[in-house]
This record gives structure tokens, sequence and C-alpha cells, in this order.
């Protein structure tokens, strides 16, 4: 059964550029390296909600559990934290489009 990997993060402040650089330039060009299926892209604009959420559509758990055990992938989540703060990730069973 397919699952979803949901990311959720706020860019820190005064790091928006360097955010954005790091987003085209590494974290973008990973994922379409590794022919991860992106589904979500949101930005919250009003509220309290995380800044930013990303969806990951996964084959499986199993899946889903290799890719955020991998070494490129911490490194890469790494690199991203040094751009963000409140950084969570989790795995949610895969439903639609846009989920919490």
């Amino acid at each position: 059964m397919s699952v979803k990997i949901l990311l959720t993060w706020n860019i820190k402040a005064n790091m928006e550029q360097d955010y954005y650089g790091f987003m085209v330039g590494q974290f973008l060009p990973w994922m379409n390296h590794k022919e991860l299926a992106l589904t979500d892209a949101w930005v919250t604009i009003f509220g309290n909600e995380p800044q930013i959420m990303v969806g990951v559509i996964m084959p499986d758990l199993a899946a889903a559990r290799d890719l955020l055990k991998s070494e490129e992938w911490l490194d890469l989540r790494d690199q991203l934290q040094e751009f963000v703060e409140n950084y969570t990730c989790k795995i949610i069973s895969q439903k639609g489009a846009f989920q919490l």
C-alpha cells in the first residue's frame, strides 16, 4: 500500500534567499534524480501552521523507511536544517492530495 512522507518546516528569519537557493540547487534536483513522486508543495500564508509542507508518495512503508534512513537523505536533511526550524517528518497512509 502506498504511503506518503509528509515533511513540514518554517524557514528561518533572514535565510529565505539561501533556503530557496538550496531548494532549487540541491533539494529538488536530488528528489528528481531519485525519481521520487513529489505530490504536494504547500506554503502557509496566514495562520499558525508550518510555513512549508511537502508530500512524497512512496510505494510502501519499507521503501519510505529505507529512504529516510539512507545516508544521502540524512545528509540532505541536515543541510536543509541549516535554513529551517521546526522540521517534522512523518509517514502516513496515502489517501489523497491534501493531508495533514
